[in-house]
């Protein structure tokens, strides 16, 4: 008899802190240019909306070859397919270093969202293959305080390796890029031959334990969409764009204000150093929060107050930082918001993994992913033409407040559609791929 805590805990040591390293480096590459544009700008000789154009076109990129590379994921598996994501993404982010132009950093930034298409949603889509449906929202979160982790992390060595300016004849945000660049290249060699792709190839686990899984996830998906056609069926399925468009505000708060912050905090008058251990703060909320209320998700009926409730404190954190003069209280402020942009995406993603199965899970949730993710082409874009326009580091807070406020409440409203949709479909035994 096989002890259903216990394999669960086995398979979540196995995978989870693998999966979570291989976020935390890509969320530093992702990142690393809201440090690097502090000494970047006036090296290239660019405008803050300039920059932010080029940081925004990593999104573009990101969003025209996610679902086409979440679907040779499904063909081609995790492990080599992980390792090819690795491996690019972690060259581009060291030829970044060596950016001579706008132009080229442009270019560069295209191809980073290019190779990194795929990841984040490709593990969404593994998390289905191996865990039960009342897992995936906690397993979501410990996925994502990796991103938290990253920020914390990233946040003093961005801040140290800008004052390594003129080391080996390097500039500071030269060693951004390249310190943070190679070790995707190094984990991407490792991914290749660590990571299983099924629970059936896995020699971690006992026979009786691949078959209990099998079973058990089989009935759960009974009469959800199969086949390899269906994926691209699941790209004009209504629940999916419409999951997609409560999705943008959220990518585009948790961008607008992480790629910001270290901008804001810097006006307070601090170092590069002080700047990035002042940042640890609002990520460990972060890191606290995703684990927090995907738990407490996981064991309610309904998931939709656990996303909206945050996204609301969220916002109001962002207004109230914008408002408030004092230094201290702004930060403050921004911290709690921090926690509330990010506590409720995981539980997010327990919505769309109710109605998509195989394929059609690799192409619905990338939909849902690359265009959400379209708001941080719109935040990196939007928040420095605010600043320009105005001369304040903090008044892109109160766009970033409006466009989280939306979020919640399209998920307030849409999160009622779908489940009644699926509720009805699962009773009649219709096809949710088609409806």
């Amino acid at each position: 008899m096989v002890d259903e805590k216990q394999l669960i805990s086995k398979i979540t040591w196995r995978l989870m802190p693998f999966l979570g390293v291989l976020y935390l480096i890509a969320y530093i590459d992702r990142q690393n240019v809201s440090y690097a544009k502090l000494q970047m700008v006036d090296a290239l000789g660019m405008s803050e909306y300039a920059y932010g154009l080029g940081a925004s076109l990593f999104f573009i990129g990101y969003f025209l070859f996610e679902v086409p590379s979440n679907l040779l994921l499904d063909r081609f598996g995790a492990s080599k397919w992980f390792a090819r994501i690795l491996v690019s993404w972690g060259a581009v982010t060291v030829a970044l270093a060596y950016t001579q132009n706008p132009t080229m950093f442009y270019i560069l930034r295209f191809l980073l969202g290019a190779c990194e298409a795929g990841f984040f949603p490709g593990v969404l889509y593994l998390l289905t293959l191996w865990y039960p449906r009342a897992y995936r929202g906690t397993m979501v979160g410990l996925f994502m305080i990796f991103s938290a982790l990253a920020n914390a992390i990233g946040a003093p060595i961005g801040g140290a390796l800008l004052d390594l300016d003129g080391l080996y004849g390097h500039a500071g945000w030269q060693w951004v890029f390249i310190i943070t660049g190679v070790p995707a290249i190094l984990a991407g060699v490792v991914t290749f031959f660590y990571l299983s792709d099924l629970p059936e190839k896995a020699n971690f686990l006992k026979p009786e334990e691949k078959a209990w899984l099998k079973q058990r996830l089989a009935t759960e998906n009974e009469g959800m969409e199969q086949h390899s056609s269906d994926g691209f069926r699941a790209l004009v399925n209504p629940r999916v764009l419409l999951m997609a468009l409560c999705y943008v505000g959220f990518p585009l708060a948790a961008y607008g204000l992480s790629y910001w912050l270290p901008t804001i905090v810097k006006s307070f008058g601090v170092s590069n150093t002080t700047n990035g251990f002042i940042n640890i703060i609002p990520w460990a909320l972060v890191a606290i929060a995703l684990y927090v209320v995907p738990s407490m998700a996981d064991k309610a009926s309904s998931k939709t107050p656990y996303i909206v409730i945050p996204a609301l404190v969220g916002a109001a954190c962002l207004v109230l930082s914008a408002i408030i003069p004092n230094h201290t209280i702004q930060f403050a402020f921004l911290c709690v918001a921090a926690a509330g942009i990010f506590a409720g995406q995981p539980v997010f993603w327990s919505l769309p993994s109710r109605f998509l199965k195989g394929a059609g899970a690799a192409a619905g949730l990338a939909a849902i992913n690359s265009i959400g993710n379209l708001g941080g082409f719109i935040a990196q874009n939007v928040v420095p033409w605010i600043k320009d326009s105005t001369g304040s580091t903090i008044a892109p807070m109160f766009f970033l407040a409006a466009c989280l406020t939306a979020a919640a409440i399209l998920v307030l409203f849409v999160g009622r559609i779908v489940a009644r949709v699926t509720a009805a479909q699962d009773l009649n035994g219709r096809d949710p791929a088609r409806v």
